[in-house]
């Protein structure tokens, strides 16, 4: 585990460099760079979780306290500012962020049409949406088939980024990554079981990360569109 920082220390280091990234420190030219080691160098996302696990410790004496999922839900589509280019990750999630057992970190690329329509209604609607409409994305959860229907209606990833889907189960510690999204506007996935029981109000949202997902298995870039799961 990295040991703090001291005043006299080089910030060209690499563990230095981790630190400042967990801490939001460095400019977006630095970031992006530092996104870009990332995705090909392990060495870089071990620092990341290390400084992650060291600053969660923080937080141990403090008790938790779980939102109703209808106040949280309100939270996550208000805290976004209108300029989409300074909107903030959801550093909570970030800083000593825990993917569920049985998701791997880092995102897997979903197939389009993966699972055939079988005709059934919807248990569960939710619309994804970026405040300004400039991405808009649906999606519709089959409870008979653990099927999620994403339907892309506007916006795309950044030329170099992906948008990566999570959920956020009602009360949840951590959101839980569901792929990084296809080029194809159109996709059917299969959740497993301990993440299909999740989905009565829950939330999803889109982020934006660097090419293959997110490094960390927490979002580490821009929270572009959020949207509560609802009844059909």
């Amino acid at each position: 585990m990295p040991e703090p920082m001291s005043p006299e220390e080089d910030h060209s280091d690499d563990t230095a460099l981790a630190g400042e990234y967990v801490l939001h420190l460095l400019d977006d030219a630095e970031r992006a760079a530092f996104e870009q080691r990332m995705a090909v160098e392990p060495a870089l996302r071990d620092l990341v979780r290390d400084w992650d696990e060291q600053f969660s410790l923080m937080t141990h004496d403090i008790a938790p306290v779980t939102p109703p999922a209808a106040v949280k839900a309100r939270l996550h589509s208000s805290l976004f500012p209108d300029n989409t280019a300074r909107r903030s990750p959801w550093w909570g999630w970030l800083v000593g962020g825990v993917v569920a057992a049985g998701i791997g970190i880092g995102a897997i690329l979903l197939a389009p049409n993966l699972i055939p329509d079988i005709g059934l209604d919807p248990t569960y609607t939710a619309s994804i949406a970026a405040e300004d409409g400039s991405l808009i994305v649906t999606a519709h959860f089959i409870a008979e088939t653990n099927t999620l229907q994403i339907s892309r209606q506007t916006g795309n990833a950044l030329p170099g980024r992906v948008l990566e889907l999570w959920l956020i189960a009602d009360g949840a510690d951590a959101p839980v990554s569901l792929g990084v999204l296809p080029e194809d506007p159109e996709v059917r996935i299969e959740l497993p079981s301990a993440l299909a029981t999740q989905m009565a109000k829950a939330v999803l949202a889109i982020s934006d990360e660097p090419a293959g997902g997110s490094p960390t298995g927490a979002p580490t870039g821009a929270v572009l569109a959020v949207g509560p799961v609802a009844d059909a």
